[in-house]
């Protein structure tokens, strides 16, 4: 007799992958990220990758990310260039259009490296 997944195993990979959430929340709130607490694993993964992904961008071209990072109330303190800081994300804005924001920011100081 073959037996299916057992729910403990269920149990458990429900809770690692809440976990990982959460440790990424974490570090998304760091750099910034304005978080509703609704996003769901995939959106937060998605998000992560596109705020490291302008983070390069910056750090390619020549961006300070200890001066271009939030540091109090979500700002940074004096930036280096503006296009080296994360945009904000607006109170509804859905996670798909702050992914988009971010992309084009990273674009955007990446062609600042590239003068």
């Amino acid at each position: 007799m073959t037996r299916g997944p057992s729910s403990d195993s269920s149990d458990s990979s429900a809770n690692d992958r809440k976990r990982i959430g959460e440790e990424i929340a974490s570090r998304l709130r760091r750099n910034g990220v304005q978080l509703t607490g609704k996003e769901s694993s995939d959106e937060l993964a998605d998000l992560e990758d596109a705020v490291e992904n302008f983070e390069r961008a910056v750090e390619r071209a020549g961006g300070d990310l200890m001066v271009d990072e939030p540091v109090s109330n979500g700002k940074p303190i004096a930036p280096d260039d503006s296009s080296f800081v994360l945009p904000a994300r607006n109170a509804s804005e859905p996670v798909a259009a702050y992914i988009t924001s971010i992309n084009h920011a990273a674009t955007l100081a990446g062609a600042k490296g590239s003068k």
